[in-house]
């Protein structure tokens, strides 16, 4: 049996642990992500929500992506740090934000989505693939 992925915020208040491996690694250059991390992109690991273990109280911000679904993004009251996010069209996915994760090195990432959105000064491995939107599903 793997080693369950775990993590949570700056300050310990939320906490998660995960089994399985990811199901999909990115990199996300679309505004909502550049905004939220203060970056160039965000960088997320999605799993299958079966399993998955969440301690602590986050505070939830409901926000509609491009494809008209909401996406709720749970963070930390105290400490302020995004940790998650939940998709009301994908119910049985858990994406959690890569350098949450106590190991943050286990985070393999397999592709740039939103590339279209991507800046100059935003460099990633030219070696991912690049999607100009989401990948076709």
């Amino acid at each position: 049996m793997n080693k369950p992925y775990a993590g949570g915020c700056a300050c310990g208040a939320i906490r998660y642990s995960i089994p399985g491996e990811p199901l999909f690694s990115n990199h996300c250059q679309c505004r909502d992500c550049q905004r939220e991390s203060g970056s160039g992109h965000g960088s997320y690991a999605t799993f299958a929500r079966a399993g998955v273990m969440v301690t602590g109280e986050a505070k939830h911000w409901d926000m509609v992506g491009d494809s008209g679904n909401v996406k709720t993004r749970g963070f930390c009251p105290r400490c302020g740090v995004a940790v998650y996010m939940t998709f009301a069209a994908m119910p049985d996915i858990f994406t959690i934000r890569a350098a949450s994760l106590d190991e943050p090195a286990r985070y393999k990432p397999q592709a740039v989505t939103y590339a279209a959105r991507g800046h100059g000064w935003d460099h990633l491995d030219p070696d991912l693939v690049k999607f100009e939107g989401m990948p076709p599903g």
